[in-house]
């Protein structure tokens, strides 16, 4: 659950908050559905009607929740202060003692949940909350690959959220070993695997790229988004990757105003999802992701709500935003 200030007030303005649920896995889950791609989302929620309206939330935007294991008394939260200008935005994390922290991994039989399926995404979110969220993560990557699946994963390391005695260097390889893809920024790449720049090398995605795939050989593409950020609410953003042989940048995007850019990576990836599953080529694949992120930014809440035609058009240059009528 996320809880808001209106508007752009400060904590300490605010006399009510605002209700909004998502997370990384989820935001993802949502976005592919609203592009057409059956999706479900697999987590543990409290057994109260804080539980059930998580996931009502994913329900009303097509997500499937049958998997979904209620228990526990307590949903994790997160409280964000939206900045502005020259004020930076701030998030609170209270997830401690959560029903997801708590999960018991025994409960999910991950070759029953995955069947069927035929792309299985994680987040570095998940293996942060607690052990056991860890050991269900391994757990899933694990059956999604020996059922033949592609996985997905992004690093997403939120440094504030590593507090249960493991640290990121400890977990995080083990899960990037069973991935086909990964999300990662430069300075992830240095700061959990080592990976720093080399001076042969122009261009450091490359040196992150062949980093990542050195280590760990089942890795086929590395992706991120590039931004440049001129305030809270201007940002430029693009995409870029590394396939093994080649990095591929896309064009960049000025976003101004920024009305919400919590789920931009989400967006992002869940864009790429949706145009790997359609056959799409590795560039097209990145624009149509990268697309999909700038959009985001001008949604608010967590999750990207847009059409595959309206990401289309952004990228064939329609970023007027006239009229549609």
């Amino acid at each position: 659950m996320r809880l808001s200030p209106p508007g752009f007030q400060r904590f300490s303005q605010a006399e009510s908050l605002e209700v909004v649920y998502g997370g990384g896995e989820a935001n993802v889950a949502v976005a592919v559905a609203q592009l057409g791609i059956t999706a479900s989302h697999v987590t543990c929620f409290p057994e109260n009607d804080l539980g059930y309206s998580a996931a009502a939330s994913l329900k009303k935007w097509g997500v499937g929740t049958e998997y979904i294991v209620y228990k526990g008394n307590r949903l994790g939260q997160y409280f964000l202060e939206k900045g502005s200008s020259l004020r930076a935005s701030k998030v609170v994390y209270d997830r401690d003692n959560s029903a997801f922290a708590q999960l018991s991994p025994e409960l999910f039989n991950w070759k029953e949940i995955l069947k069927g399926a035929s792309w299985f995404h994680w987040t570095g979110i998940t293996p942060a909350i607690s052990h056991n969220a860890a050991v269900a993560c391994l757990q899933a990557i694990k059956a999604a690959k020996e059922l033949g699946l592609t996985v997905s994963g992004d690093i997403t390391y939120r440094k504030n959220l590593w507090q249960y005695g493991k640290t990121v260097q400890q977990v995080m390889p083990e899960l990037v070993e069973g991935s086909d893809l990964v999300i990662c920024g430069e300075s992830e790449a240095e700061e959990i695997f080592g990976i720093q720049s080399k001076e042969n090398i122009n261009d450091p995605f490359e040196t992150l790229g062949r980093g990542l795939m050195e280590r760990f050989p089942n890795l086929k593409k590395v992706i991120s988004t590039k931004r440049e950020t001129i305030n809270a609410s201007y940002n430029k953003l693009g995409g870029i990757m590394w396939n093994g042989e080649q990095v591929i940048q896309t064009k960049s995007y000025d976003i101004e105003p920024i009305i919400d850019r919590i789920g931009g990576g989400d967006a992002f990836m869940a864009g790429f999802i949706f145009s790997a599953l359609k056959g799409r080529g590795d560039r097209n694949a990145l624009e149509f992701a990268t697309a999909a992120s700038v959009l985001k930014h001008t949604i608010p809440g967590d999750a990207l709500l847009v059409t595959e035609k309206e990401i289309e058009q952004l990228m064939q240059g329609n970023a007027v935003g006239r009229l549609v009528r």
